[in-house]
């Protein structure tokens, strides 16, 4: 609420800001915050404006997503349409699950970080949880991992966003539209990978 009242206040004085806000929103929960934090790069925007805004997404999904997923496994709630994509959670969770159990903390902090595909802080919560670990320790090593990893996101893509734009203004656009590409590609195969895993018995 108080995210959506900042954006209503900004519409106020800079519609345009506020559209690029909600455009760099929608990009992240939809594609990832690599795309998300290019595109700010490539309208002009700095550091502290591009991470803070990927930083309040990604924080706001994970402390509105993760407690779904567990009233849903706890049959706390019961929602039809929420059934299908906590299950898929869980299951992309479980399958990484042994990896972190050998270490601990210093892994799940590690999965986070990395940006490997589907290793992202909703999928790191539900290992925690599924491990057993202390709610406030999960979030805290989430969200710290997904910070840290942000701000290299942000040094990387600023840095490949002065390059290309040097040789042609339109460059880091048309990098923001690669990295949509890949994302949309990667939900393909998630999908498709999804759909050929056995059910469980």
């Amino acid at each position: 609420m108080i995210y959506i009242l900042v954006l209503a206040v900004t519409t106020l004085r800079s519609p345009e800001l506020t559209q690029e806000l909600v455009g760099m929103t929608a990009i992240n929960i939809l594609f990832g915050r690599a795309a998300a934090m290019s595109f700010g790069y490539s309208i002009g925007h700095g550091h502290m404006l591009v991470i803070s805004v990927n930083m309040i997404v990604e924080t706001l999904l994970v402390l509105l997503v993760f407690p779904l997923f567990v009233f849903t496994w706890q049959h706390l709630v019961e929602f039809e349409w929420l059934r299908k994509p906590m299950n898929r959670l869980h299951g992309v969770a479980e399958g990484h699950q042994d990896k972190i159990k050998k270490y601990g903390v210093p892994s799940l902090f590690l999965f986070v970080f990395f940006p490997f595909w589907m290793t992202g802080p909703l999928v790191g919560c539900v290992i925690g949880y599924l491990l057993g670990m202390r709610l406030t320790l999960t979030l805290t090593v989430v969200l710290l991992g997904t910070y840290v990893a942000m701000a290299v996101w942000a040094l990387v893509l600023h840095e490949i966003h002065d390059q290309i734009a040097a040789y042609n203004p339109a460059a880091p656009m048309i990098l923001v539209i690669i990295l949509i590409l890949v994302a949309v590609a990667a939900q393909v195969l998630r999908g498709l990978h999804d759909e050929n895993r056995p059910g469980p018995n």
